[in-house]
């Protein structure tokens, strides 16, 4: 797990070698135990190649430094992940003849790549993201891994590319243009993130997951080679306990080669099925103590500690707990806005980063249990999806618009599941729906705050290109492809590299997801509970009361703390002389959701969350165009 920088720069765009090494360390964050620079020309001298590396040392620690060049040197990489098939892919390639100086899997990407050339990206099972130059063919080879774990963000000027880990070190490079981009801007408001393959900045955009792109004699293109196996598989395994014997075999090989590591590892335990599952798999496949680390709160409704205690002792584990006050949240919050180069889109992005900081203390890597609920349909949205096609059938859209929604409006926030889910039934559309399951505003919310009306249709069309199969799978696809890669994954990624330390995601497996889409969608979603699978899978390894546990989410009290502690801050933030956001937006939509959540008469906490950290966005990156951005409403 590392940070990567590189550029082509041509003509009065070149930079010093000064340059790069202080882009490049602007991530030390990411690689903390060494770093390397390589600058170099194009055959015919038009062209620069900068490649900065900074390291956190997982796999072969002495002999995996980069810039790693081949053993001819006609290809140098930097590589930022893990390929967790690595021993399987050098004997494969051992027996092409191919011959390794190190037991690094960077040297097998490298030979890897001789043997394939880009096609090989496919036979990776693994998180990574790497910059590659080739000699012989004068290109660069730029990829990203299947579900995007790993990051790379472009900024494509004149005579131009440049290529990071993380957004800062593009924005410190001079030449970068800093203006805001308004669309992506309104997307956010609606979203509460940035979908693909846009970011907050005109000029800087995501590579998308599962593509690779080449750089070729000022020609820059983009290849899609992985798209998620809802998209293409049909359910084919109709006996339940086939399924459940095939993916327990599954999960326990993705868990198995994710412990592969020559530096000591753990696992982050929140006590729900997801990372109880993981931890009791490690447990079962090693001799030693599986090192846990847990974060709660002091309010005991929010906290979990207490299940993940039951794990702990369960599969004795070697426990750590991190408890987070308002003091110690707040300590973190700006240093998590600046690592994810953008809004924290969630508040529990910031008890990661805190609790990948306590890690960091005694191990270089964790094992995660992010992504089960978008393989397997664990959220409540994945068994309402069932059943809101017949919602639509039965119900007129003039009755739901002038009885429903106003009686769903009016719900307490004690019974906010049942609020979002009527939300969602409103959005007749799969596109305005799959917006309102995260986001939580309507259109009309969004458009009332920027004042002014916006077109309803993505930008980005690939996450909602399913039109095939249920809505079930229409919805996973989704999920798979914009809600994990440019949200969940990201702050996977980011927050716990801003730790130092590097997380591997067992359920995010390609082997493993094109497992479950041959199972029918009542093997995934119940009646009650989704997960099916999963929780048969564990039946005989974890407590029952983990199993049967009604999913909680991973929650924060912000809703308590912005009436409280954090009362004067968010007046502050959003409606004070200095505020931007109160300035580009309609400042009385925002002082109106303000107003009632703090008095108590609603509970606005995520957009206000949204507000909030698009504001510290704004005074952290001061983007160009902040007052041209969006049209203030009268």
């Amino acid at each position: 797990m590392c940070g990567i920088f590189g550029w082509v720069l041509a003509g009065s765009r070149r930079q010093n070698y000064d340059a790069l090494v202080s882009t490049t360390d602007l991530m030390t964050h990411r690689g903390p135990d060494g770093a390397g620079y390589w600058i170099g020309e194009s055959a015919n001298t038009l062209y620069q190649i900068g490649l900065g590396h900074r390291r956190l040392s997982i796999i072969d620690i002495q002999g995996g430094g980069q810039p790693m060049w081949s053993a001819d040197q006609t290809i140098v990489l930097v590589f930022n992940g893990e390929l967790y098939n690595y021993i399987e892919l050098r004997k494969d390639l051992t027996a092409l003849g191919h011959v390794f100086r190190t037991s690094s899997d960077t040297e097998v990407l490298i030979e890897a790549y001789r043997a394939w050339g880009p096609d090989a990206v496919a036979r990776f099972r693994g998180m990574f993201a790497f910059l590659l130059w080739d000699v012989n063919e004068q290109r660069l080879l730029v990829a990203r891994d299947q579900f995007g774990k790993k990051p790379i963000f472009i900024s494509e000027m004149s005579d131009a590319w440049v290529f990071s880990s993380e957004i800062e070190p593009i924005m410190q490079l001079a030449g970068v243009d800093r203006s805001l981009d308004h669309d992506a801007l309104q997307d956010y408001l609606l979203n509460r993130y940035v979908p693909g393959p846009s970011t907050l900045f005109r000029a800087v955009k995501k590579l998308p997951p599962g593509c690779y792109a080449l750089w070729q004699s000022g020609h820059f293109s983009i290849s899609r080679y992985y798209n998620p196996p809802f998209a293409t598989t049909t359910p084919d395994v109709t006996d339940f306990n086939d399924a459940v014997q095939l993916f327990r075999e599954t999960l326990e090989d993705s868990v198995r080669i994710r412990m592969r590591s020559d530096a000591p590892f753990g696992a982050f335990l929140s006590g729900g099925l997801d990372s109880s599952t993981i931890v009791g798999i490690m447990a079962r496949q090693t001799s030693d103590k599986v090192r846990t680390f847990s974060v709660g709160f002091r309010e005991a409704k929010f906290s979990e500690l207490e299940f993940a205690r039951t794990i702990a002792q369960r599969f004795d584990t070697d426990h750590h707990e991190v408890v987070v006050d308002p003091a110690l949240f707040m300590e973190h919050w700006l240093t998590a806005v600046l690592r994810r180069g953008a809004p924290v889109s969630e508040p529990a992005d910031i008890p990661i980063l805190i609790l990948s900081k306590l890690a960091s203390r005694t191990v270089k890597m964790v094992l995660t249990g992010e992504g089960s609920d978008e393989l397997m349909g664990g959220y409540p949205k994945h068994r309402a999806e069932r059943w809101i096609e017949l919602y639509h059938r039965i119900m007129p859209p003039a009755v739901h618009d002038s009885v429903i929604r106003p009686a769903v409006r009016a719900l307490p926030y004690t019974m906010r599941r049942a609020k979002i889910i009527g939300m969602a039934a409103g959005e007749r559309e799969l596109t305005n729906r799959m917006r309102v399951w995260f986001g939580g505003v309507t259109m009309e919310d969004r458009n009332a705050l920027v004042g002014q009306a916006v077109p309803s249709e993505p930008r980005e069309p690939y996450p909602f290109s399913l039109r095939t199969g249920s809505t079930v799978r229409r919805t996973l696809f989704f999920d798979q492809t914009s809600w994990l890669p440019d949200n969940l994954l990201e702050r996977g990624d980011r927050m716990m590299m801003a730790g130092s330390i590097e997380g591997r995601m067992p359920f995010m497996d390609t082997n493993l997801a094109a497992l479950v889409a041959r199972f029918p969608d009542r093997f995934l979603v119940g009646k009650i509970r989704g997960k099916l699978v999963l929780r048969a899978a564990m039946d005989k390894i974890l407590p029952k009361d983990i199993l049967v546990r009604k999913k909680v989410g991973f929650r924060i009290p912000i809703d308590e703390w912005f009436r409280g502690p954090y009362r004067d801050f968010v007046r502050d933030m959003l409606t004070s002389d200095a505020s931007q956001i109160n300035r580009i937006c309609n400042g009385a939509v925002i002082s109106r959701l303000m107003n009632a959540h703090l008095e108590g008469h609603a509970n606005n906490e995520k957009i206000l969350w949204s507000l909030v950290n698009l504001e510290l966005f704004l005074r952290t990156f001061k983007p160009a165009n902040i007052e041209a951005t969006l049209t203030r409403a009268a």
